[in-house]
């Protein structure tokens, strides 16, 4: 995924730091940064792993570039953006430091971009099947009435969000437009690299990425499948 750090980003956070003020997202700040103590462990999970596994299968694909760059490490310090860590915080919208790959030192191209870019997303379902299990063992442990107050309904918080950022990172990154994975996919899958179509829309895809987002497409698409995704996983191991 390329970065998003450019004037249209900057822009971007901030109008949406202006819609937050607007919708009274700050009006009650102890809870607005009690609702961020428990959220931020999710964002740096989901993060550092998703780019991590980028990393990873590049570098088992045989490309050394993410390992030169130190990218092949769950240490969020080698995956956080700083500007992209703040923005996530406050407008809820963020990102990592992309993974940078030499498609030349893949023996199949085609093949390894793929899965380059399919291991992000499923790293982060992943994750969130993981703490799905660790949800449902912190309520059978604890008990369920334990949970819905004081310190065990913050736990429980913790550990939801987990599930829910990383489901979020997920289908986010699936949207099949530049520069996400989701685009990356398609690319692949169709040999779309040979079309005159790919390089209209890789140019200007970040534009429409964030026409999208400011105007709240990007939601209305993710939601549901988010909500999709909550309900099976809590459908499959109940951790309410």
């Amino acid at each position: 995924m390329r970065s998003f750090f450019n004037p249209w980003t900057i822009g971007l956070l901030v109008i949406m730091a202006f819609f937050s003020l607007r919708s009274g997202t700050f009006d009650h700040p102890i809870d607005w940064l009690m609702s961020i103590v428990m959220m931020l462990p999710g964002i740096v999970i989901g993060l550092s792993f998703h780019e991590y596994s980028h990393a990873l299968v590049a570098y088992k694909l045989g490309d050394d570039t993410p390992k030169l760059q130190g990218r092949v490490t769950i240490n969020p310090a080698a995956h956080m953006d700083p500007l992209g860590l703040i923005a996530l915080i406050f407008v809820h919208f963020g990102w990592g430091k992309p993974v940078q790959i030499n498609p030349g030192n893949f023996k199949k191209p085609r093949r390894d971009e793929l899965l380059v870019s399919l291991s992000g997303v499923t790293m982060n379902l992943f994750i969130a099947v993981v703490f799905t299990f660790v949800l449902k063992f912190y309520v059978m442990s604890t008990g369920y009435s334990s949970v819905s107050a004081g310190m065990g309904g913050t736990v429980w918080m913790i550990i939801f969000y987990i599930i829910y950022i990383n489901l979020i990172l997920m289908v986010f990154n699936l949207l099949p437009i530049p520069p996400l994975d989701g685009f990356n996919i398609i690319t692949e899958v169709f040999g779309l690299k040979r079309t005159d179509f790919y390089y209209k829309i890789y140019d200007k895809g970040f534009i429409i990425l964030m026409i999208l987002i400011v105007f709240d497409f990007t939601g209305r698409i993710m939601t549901p499948c988010i909500m999709f995704f909550l309900r099976l996983l809590s459908n499959i191991t109940p951790f309410y």
